[in-house]
């Protein structure tokens, strides 16, 4: 059964029950039957508007519960859907919706620029207010039609669109209802959303609630930076299923009220985006004796996770760094040399993965997508194949993550390609070249440094520093915004013409 068939079960089932709950959104909730009711009404209108133009569509806003009620109509109506957060620059904004020729726009917030077919949230309410229509279950997305497109950073400076399809979220959904060993479904559980929509980490707490008939507890960013507001909403959510990168646990655990005393009916943490820190784990392990840390790993191309490993002290004591688990059934994880050829375990390469969940490529993008996927047969079935660009290796039948091969990092759980930074810094007047390398803090990347070539004399690098890095948050969101910028008279160069990056390492 599939996620839209699971929601409609709910809102008959559990009509009155709590769906999405964002507290400082102008609509703080939406009930099953509500979120299944508007969903309809709303994507009665854009197939009724747009009739054959089957364009994916634009949501860009924050954590109003709405977001996912226009999700959910613009499946309905046959379309992918395409999540932008407000913290995306205008400029991103432009190339998604510009790269997407999204029909309309369901602008949620206030877009800060003028752009043609936008529907601002009061007009989406006019719209769910004044009419009782319902699309046909015929228009729904299925199979390997697209359900959604999340970009994430390119390294040519523009954004690429991840098409994952219904078959790969519902897929993913079969697994994910049963993190931790145990049927999560009519648990009445509540999840903690932390991540922004447009990061490909919120789809496992959103569809995961909404596929097991949860309630979806939204931490708006204003919360999560103010610690006393987070504790707060924290201990009111009676959370049960806690979603995050490990750096935001890190940073909750930074704050002594962040304990099992406090959110007493936690059982399950679910971590993905980056580096679970054996430290990290240990510390929830003591903090919450009841609960279970769970280590998943997945890029957003193999729809969010595919691994799991349930991190006991057992295993802390075993193993450091942490592995990210074994492979979900239907996923095949390949470990392979630069020549294609499978590696044996204990050798490292490059994570290939093959599976039920891996993404028919990226939209509108066949150069790139021809590169990075394939297929591949396994036990009779072909599936199709992606190779990740990670570094891992197998040991004792469990995978462990070594970091990127190229020029793609992790940094606080978002995905970022170094090169996407160097060029956006080149499009600033006065920039002759430029090279961003990351910065490590106890084996885990902490911060980024950019090393920039000006066409002129600097006078005063720190003037010059906060200045450019204003600028360059016109252009890229603010966790890729370099946090130390090095202005230098040249790059260093290798022998083969190449930036000498580990020359400029030492310079760390």
């Amino acid at each position: 059964m599939g996620i839209l068939e699971k929601i409609k079960i709910y809102s008959e089932k559990n009509k009155d029950k709590i769906a999405i709950y964002s507290e400082n959104s102008k609509n703080k909730s939406v009930t099953y039957k509500e979120l299944w009711d508007y969903s309809d009404r709303l994507a009665f209108y854009i197939q009724n508007e747009f009739k054959d133009n089957k364009f994916p569509i634009v949501v860009y806003g924050h954590k109003d519960p709405f977001m996912i009620v226009c999700f959910l109509a613009c499946v309905k109506s046959g379309r992918a859907y395409c999540p932008v957060d407000i913290s995306v620059p205008d400029e991103r904004v432009k190339d998604i919706i510009s790269e997407t020729k999204s029909p309309v726009i369901f602008s949620l917030e206030k877009l800060n620029f003028d752009t043609e077919n936008v529907l601002s949230l009061d007009e989406i309410e006019s719209i769910i207010n004044s009419t009782n229509d319902k699309i046909d279950e015929s228009c729904y997305v299925k199979d390997d039609d697209v359900f959604y497109i999340i970009f994430t950073s390119g390294s040519t400076g523009k954004p690429k669109g991840v098409q994952i399809t219904a078959d790969c979220l519902n897929n993913f959904l079969k697994w994910s209802s049963f993190l931790g060993g145990e049927n999560l479904e009519n648990k009445d559980y509540v999840y903690i959303n932390q991540a922004p929509f447009s990061f490909d980490l919120s789809v496992m707490d959103l569809y995961t609630s909404l596929y097991t008939g949860g309630t979806l507890w939204c931490l708006e960013k204003a919360v999560q930076l103010n610690y006393g507001l987070l504790i707060e909403s924290l201990k009111k959510s009676k959370a049960n299923v806690w979603v995050s990168t490990p750096s935001f646990a890190s940073l909750c655990l930074a704050l002594d009220d962040f304990n099992g005393k406090n959110m007493s009916n936690i059982k399950l943490f679910l971590f993905c985006g980056e580096t679970l820190p054996n430290s990290t784990a240990n510390l929830l392990l003591e903090r919450f004796p009841g609960a279970k840390v769970i280590n998943t790993y997945g890029p957003t191309e193999s729809t969010v996770a595919m691994t799991e490993i349930d991190v006991t002290s057992e295993v802390l004591n075993k193993y450091s760094p942490l592995p990210v688990g074994k492979p979900k059934n239907g996923t095949y994880v390949f470990i392979m040399d630069e020549k294609g050829r499978e590696l044996p375990e204990g050798e490292k390469g490059e994570i290939v993965i093959v599976g039920d969940t891996v993404s028919v490529g990226y939209f509108n993008r066949p150069d790139i997508t021809n590169k990075a996927f394939g297929t591949k047969t396994v036990n009779g079935t072909s599936y199709r194949l992606y190779r990740t660009g990670d570094e891992g290796y197998f040991k004792d039948g469990q995978l462990f993550y070594c970091g990127r091969i190229d020029l793609q990092i992790k940094l606080h759980g978002y995905r970022i390609e170094l090169e996407d930074i160097e060029n956006n810094l080149m499009k600033i007047k006065g920039i002759k070249n430029a090279v961003v390398l990351p910065v490590k803090k106890d084996g885990i990347i902490d911060s980024l440094t950019a090393f920039v070539v000006s066409e002129s004399k600097i006078e005063s690098s720190l003037k010059s520093m906060i200045a450019l890095k204003k600028e360059l948050a016109g252009f890229l969101p603010s966790y890729m915004v370099p946090k130390k910028i090095i202005f230098k008279d040249k790059i260093p160069m290798t022998n083969n013409g190449k930036v000498n990056r580990k020359k400029l390492m030492e310079e760390l």
